[in-house]
């Protein structure tokens, strides 16, 4: 029997994560391991200034008073009996598209776990506002993870699947997505207290998009289900030749 670990950044209450483990029941052996509260923006942070304390919430079902790396890491290297054949993470209401990744708990949790040798994918609802079409991302993220779990994914990769939030019958089709640029004007906010002192409020704010036609947010703006490999390794190869060609010898 197949085991499949879930997961999210949003917490162990959160809509999302709950209706996939209802429906994820039917490829096998599912375990919920997630934040005991919201931790949205966590990134790949583990907690290492305080002990974590897991609570046993229902039969698989596991908190723990951590960030979403904190649930993959322990969960899999102390609560799990056997590493599990796939970790889900998400659903994540809000998309996480272009530079987004780099902040997201979804993501990081997906990619703790690629880091440890099991499959992952990061799954997010592009949705800005309600009504949420959760339904959607759970048929499909269902249908992945049963064709990954049959064929597997290439070493050292996860996927980040965005899903348009919208009904089922306008949903474009699926592409495969180079991650963009998703960069936020004016998303810090001065506010004042009410003894006049000054504070600085990070969030919100308008993005902008890589304009190119085979992003993540391309597909989205149209639509399409977007699903982007990522890799484990960063490095960027052509800045790597440049630099051992004409720096080298400057910085003897």
């Amino acid at each position: 029997m197949k085991h499949i670990l879930l997961t999210n950044d949003d917490g162990i209450h959160a809509p999302g994560l709950q209706l996939l483990f209802k429906d994820c029941r039917k490829l096998g052996k599912i375990t919920i391991i997630a934040p005991e509260h919201d931790n949205s923006a966590a990134s790949h942070s583990l907690t290492m200034n305080r002990p974590l304390r897991v609570r046993e919430i229902d039969e698989n079902v596991y908190a723990i008073n951590g960030t979403p790396t904190d649930c993959v890491t322990i969960g899999i290297g102390k609560i799990l009996e056997e590493k599990p054949d796939l970790v889900i993470s998400g659903i994540n209401p809000g998309p996480n598209l272009g530079d987004d990744v780099s902040y997201s708990g979804t993501v990081s949790a997906a990619i703790e776990s690629t880091m440890l040798g099991i499959p992952a994918i990061a799954v997010s609802l592009a949705a800005e506002s309600d009504p949420l079409y959760y339904e959607n991302a759970v048929d499909f993220s269902v249908r992945l993870a049963e064709l990954i779990l049959a064929k597997g994914l290439p070493p050292d990769t996860l996927l980040n699947v965005n899903i348009p939030n919208t009904a089922s019958d306008r949903i474009g089709g699926i592409a495969f997505t180079r991650r963009g640029r998703r960069l936020y004007e004016d998303a810090i906010k001065e506010t004042f207290d009410p003894w006049g002192r000054k504070h600085y409020w990070i969030g919100g704010g308008t993005p902008s998009f890589d304009a190119g036609a085979d992003t993540d947010s391309a597909a989205i703006s149209v639509n399409k289900i977007s699903i982007t490999p990522m890799h484990l390794d960063p490095t960027n190869y052509e800045a790597l030749k440049l630099l051992q060609r004409e720096w080298a010898d400057l910085l003897k």
